[in-house]
């Protein structure tokens, strides 16, 4: 069986013994006779996995009781519209700090509906930085205030949270879940994707604090309502039923293979050191990250030639080291290393990114 590193932004690798445990339960899952893919989400036995996840989420995430764990549809970018739906309907008014596409477009998005109000932005420089945020120039009766925690395409991430007072923070988290330990209590929404880090495509968690829901704008959609969902367990629709199933099987392993959070945010520094420590001192390669900024989750890097880019993306796939090449809108190349990525998987790119240096320097 061939089996490639992969470094894809997402969908991106899941942990081997994961599918393999999926793999033994396709047919037959715990007896039931049935795959979950054919079950019932109404199911006694459908309703312990989803059960079962949300609580291993709450456990491994420390997530405080007066929040809602929520398994929905429509990837992250729904979130875009369903979060000025729900929380700009007091001042009508939300900053939003630009660090990449994502938060770009959910800010165009929310515009739509209240005024998105623009307070920082890295933009100038192709958003290789987190930009510095004065509080003095934050909207004092905003509804919220947003933030991309860490930037899949461009490979930053906030070291520190903006200190928005009572405002209530709202990020987006799909790159970097689960990767290390989060206070949940900073945070009026965390929300995320489930395809970088934690489930294959077509689940995205939202976690919202208790106090937020039930102030829907009239306008808001029944299914971009988050007291639809709440008030229905993530039930008011068939949920995505496998998804959910993967991501209860990889918090299964992040809390007893890996040893919970803290020691998974260990083995990403481990990973992550490895990578940059070996562009800081290459001639060939560089990052284009500010150090202090760097994602340990997804790291661009460039040689400064295009052709040679493309011959270093061709030659790292002929010997198994895949979606190693970088965003369509930057260029060059991107290691995403999630999770799932072995140590060995880094160090034998960067083995082969030494060998590669030293046939085209």
């Amino acid at each position: 069986m061939k089996r490639v590193y992969n470094f894809s932004a997402g969908p991106s690798m899941l942990p081997q013994s994961v599918l393999e445990k999926a793999a033994a339960e396709m047919l037959d899952y715990e007896g039931s006779g049935q795959s979950v893919m054919e079950m019932s989400h109404r199911s006694k036995i459908y309703g312990t996995i989803i059960e079962g996840a949300e609580a291993l989420l709450r456990e491994v995430m420390n997530i405080p009781d007066n929040y809602k764990v929520l398994f929905l549809q429509g990837g992250a970018s729904t979130q875009f519209a369903a979060i000025p739906m729900n929380l700009g309907t007091k001042s009508g008014k939300a900053d939003y700090v630009l660090t990449g596409q994502w938060a770009t477009k959910a800010q165009k998005e929310a515009a739509r509906y209240i005024q998105a109000n623009v307070v920082a932005s890295s933009k100038d420089k192709t958003f290789s930085y987190i930009p510095k945020l004065d509080p003095s120039t934050f909207t004092k009766d905003a509804d919220y205030f947003y933030i991309c925690m860490n930037n899949t395409i461009y490979g930053t991430v906030y070291h520190e949270l903006p200190d928005t007072g009572d405002v209530p923070l709202v990020a987006d988290i799909s790159s970097c879940i689960l990767s290390e330990p989060i206070d949940v209590s900073k945070f009026g929404i965390l929300y995320a994707g489930a395809q970088k880090n934690m489930a294959p495509a077509g689940v995205t968690i939202v976690i919202i604090r208790e106090d937020l829901i039930g102030h829907a704008m009239d306008i808001t959609p029944t299914m971009l309502n988050f007291q639809t969902h709440a008030d229905n367990g993530s039930m008011f629709n068939t949920p995505p039923c496998y998804t959910i199933y993967i991501a209860k099987l990889v918090l299964e392993w992040i809390k007893n293979d890996i040893g919970g959070l803290e020691k998974m945010k260990e083995i990403n520094e481990k990973k992550a050191s490895i990578l940059y420590n070996f562009l800081d001192n290459s001639k060939l390669f560089k990052g284009t990250v500010v150090p202090e900024d760097r994602s340990l989750m997804n790291v661009p890097f460039i040689t400064g030639n295009e052709e040679l880019d493309a011959k270093f993306v061709k030659e790292a796939t002929e010997n198994d080291f895949v979606n190693l090449k970088g965003h369509r809108s930057v260029g060059g190349m991107r290691a995403s290393i999630y999770n799932a990525m072995p140590v060995e998987g880094v160090e034998k790119l960067v083995k082969f990114m030494g060998e590669f240096e030293a046939r085209n320097s």
